[in-house]
């Protein structure tokens, strides 16, 4: 389903092991034949993002889904206890190294460049040095993924170019700006989930922190599409979740997040016959 009056972008957004959600997203617009132009993505949304970029199609969907079970089997985002205390008394700033990141990207993206890709894509990464938001579009794809995946505290920084990056979640959490900036007229957003929770004030000591994480997280994407231009046309894919919680890393399993990704492809699907 090509878009006649101008340009279509995927916008794929941060939410660490929710990231399966977009799975069943991606399969949802490719079954609908619906073909990005652009996509843009940040933190989990990147890896997801250079999949679909690089086949957007049915088997790129089928790719990304393997690529999952994957990120489960090498425990991309866990690791033995014993060994993660060691790498933090070592290193005093992270529980992971992101070597088996590197590794499943390595491994299963059928390109390294991102001008080999089928579709142009955009990462974001946060820059330490200037608090700056740093978007990749050249070169090597490996890095500025990892880079954009790297949460604070679990992934060492990513040093490219002579400058040393963490998670683009921390400046762009859902980054449908960028894909205006670019020229999109038509967006079509693969969220994890959370923003479709509406927030509460909290009423217990731990849900202060995740209260202010989660405004923190996601002022800016309230903030872009409260100014989406009108001739644009914006639809935020459902993820047929009735609830979306911060899943800890050691409960990630392969059916669960298959779970997720069902459940978003059969809200997605019957959202876009909708259109």
């Amino acid at each position: 389903m090509a878009d006649a009056s101008g340009r279509t972008a995927f916008v794929l957004g941060g939410g660490g092991v929710l990231g399966a959600t977009q799975v069943g997203m991606a399969r949802a617009l490719a079954e609908a034949g619906i073909r990005p132009d652009l996509v843009v993505g940040t933190s989990i949304g990147a890896l997801n993002g250079a999949f679909v970029a690089a086949d957007p199609g049915v088997g790129g969907a089928a790719r990304l889904a393997k690529v999952w079970d994957a990120v489960v089997r090498d425990r991309v985002f866990v690791e033995n206890p014993v060994r993660q205390v060691a790498r933090a008394a070592r290193s005093r700033t992270h529980l992971l190294g992101n070597g088996p990141l590197r590794h499943v990207l390595e491994e299963y993206l059928p390109v390294d460049r991102f001008e080999d890709l089928a579709v142009p894509f955009q990462c974001v990464a946060a820059r330490i040095e200037d608090s700056g938001a740093c978007w990749f579009d050249s070169g090597g794809l490996v890095a500025p993924v990892v880079a954009s995946c790297s949460v604070p505290g679990l992934f060492p920084p990513v040093e490219i170019g002579g400058a040393h990056f963490l998670d683009g979640g921390l400046v762009h959490s859902i980054p449908v700006g960028r894909a205006v900036e670019l020229g999109a007229t038509r967006v079509f957003v693969l969220q994890v989930g959370r923003v479709e929770q509406p927030l509460r004030p909290p009423r217990l000591p731990w849900e202060v922190g995740m209260v202010a994480f989660e405004i923190a997280r996601r002022h800016r994407f309230v903030h872009e599409m409260a100014a989406m231009p009108a001739e644009v046309e914006t639809h935020v894919l459902p993820s047929g979740s009735s609830s979306s919680p911060n899943v800890p890393v050691r409960q990630m399993t392969r059916a669960r997040l298959r779970r997720r990704a069902e459940q978003a492809h059969e809200a997605s699907t019957e959202y876009l016959a909708g259109l």
